[in-house]
């Protein structure tokens, strides 16, 4: 993952609101910011917050 990318996904996970941020679990959080595939329960605890194709 390339140096934009990863501030993308970092400035992207600062603008979550506090609560959301809370529910993560410290490996979600890792994933959110570098996985190329989420699992479905992250997808879960975002879906309000996410676009959908």
């Amino acid at each position: 993952m390339d140096k934009k990318t990863k501030k993308e996904r970092q400035s992207a996970f600062d603008s979550l609101p506090q609560g959301i941020k809370e529910k993560l679990t410290p490996e979600e959080k890792a994933l959110f910011l570098t996985a190329d595939t989420w699992p479905e329960t992250l997808f879960e605890k975002l879906d309000e917050f996410l676009i959908k194709e």
